[in-house]
């Protein structure tokens, strides 16, 4: 199981970063698998997922049961892991800029397509290894801004030529719930049954580019840059997978979180063994533009009246806002209504909220009107 430690670009004087970089089976092997947690270097149960995962994986690649390449990063973000305030870490947003570690990755369908004009003839099983050299070669031609790019760069050239990519993360209060582009369901089905996934959300593209997506739309982006791309697959399975909510750091979770993802990689023929019958699916996919993000309308201590995997209807109350300074208590709670039908699958987990926050998040069959072009949120 060999192991490297990949140094990012020096950017202050005294102060070195790498990532640490796990590998088994045989590289160039196919399928190519590439898993990755901590992006968000603050959500820690997708770290202890993937720290049980290497452990699995080495096991098997120890018993010569890896057919394909996998890839595996436990810990992706040095950069945020060493922003902390008060003893708190600061994972999400770099401090330097404030972006977001998991957006403003390239496109680079638009930056491969040059490259390709003229080149594909139309076969998908010829014309696929082209195009992921070409994503390689526009990566590497890419010009990183500073150190976060930096790492933007280090982590998409490492996946880009992936069969399957997974960024693993985790929400606030939810169930174990997965994003992937609209393109690949329902092949990648057996991933959502596989992991157990409470809510699928589907997108052909989310807005901001995250880390997944600069992984998948190129092989729906180009298709519709070049004519003779348009018999290319969608051969890059990426998803974020979301590993429930930030206090669900559980050794026997993660373990059992882990022994599913060598399930779904035994399914799609990177680890060999027998995966056994395929699970149900806890829930049906759903557009990502269907989801109701419920506000905070005023500030105050919010009290919850539904729970995570309850049904409900458009109007009904989900919870109500308390001010705790109000001059008559008769009149300090504000009620706090969801706009659509569909199932709860996401909560706050801070009791004091304010104006603007996402209180809640509900899965609706339906697109909601006046989504706009960015469905996920910065925060």
């Amino acid at each position: 199981m060999p192991c490297d430690r990949v140094s990012l670009p020096r950017t202050s004087i005294g102060t070195d970063r790498f990532v640490t970089v796990h590998r088994f089976g045989r590289p160039g092997a196919r399928p190519k698998a590439y898993i990755q947690a901590g992006l968000h270097a603050d959500e820690m149960p997708s770290v202890l997922v993937a720290h049980h995962l290497c452990r699995q994986l080495g096991a098997a690649d120890a018993e010569g049961r890896i057919i394909g390449e996998i890839v595996l990063l436990p810990l992706a973000n040095p950069i945020g892991l060493d922003q902390t305030l008060m003893a708190k870490p600061l994972g999400r947003f770099t401090l330097a800029d404030g972006r977001n570690f998991n957006r403003d990755f390239p496109d680079l369908a638009a930056l491969a397509a040059p490259r390709l004009s003229g080149r594909l003839t139309g076969q998908p099983e010829a014309d696929v290894p082209v195009v992921r050299e070409a994503l390689l070669r526009a990566m590497a031609d890419w010009s990183a801004n500073g150190e976060a790019d930096d790492l933007r760069k280090l982590l998409l050239t490492l996946a880009i030529d992936a069969d399957i990519v997974l960024d693993l993360h985790c929400d606030s209060v939810a169930p174990v719930h997965l994003y992937l582009g609209t393109p690949l369901w329902p092949d990648a089905e057996d991933l959502a049954r596989d992991i157990g996934a409470q809510a699928t959300l589907l997108a052909e593209e989310s807005g901001g580019m995250p880390f997944d997506e600069a992984c998948s739309t190129p092989w729906w982006r180009l298709p519709a840059r070049l004519p003779d791309a348009a018999n290319l697959p969608p051969a890059c399975l990426a998803a974020t997978v979301e590993y429930r909510g930030m206090a669900d750091v559980d050794d026997e979770l993660a373990q059992a979180d882990a022994g599913r993802l060598v399930r779904f990689l035994t399914r799609r023929g990177v680890v060999d063994g027998d995966p056994g019958p395929l699970p149900p699916l806890p829930a049906p996919a759903t557009p990502l533009a269907g989801v109701d993000m419920i506000r905070a309308p005023v500030a105050g201590l919010v009290v919850f009246t539904v729970s995570l995997g309850d049904r409900v209807s458009a109007g009904q109350v989900i919870g109500e806002i308390i001010d705790p300074a109000a001059a008559d208590p008769a009149h300090a709670r504000t009620v706090v209504r969801t706009r659509a039908d569909g199932t709860v699958w996401s909560l706050a987990s801070h009791a004091w909220q304010y104006p603007g926050n996402i209180l809640a998040k509900v899965a609706s069959p339906e697109p909601l009107p006046d989504k706009g072009a960015f469905l996920l949120t910065a925060r």
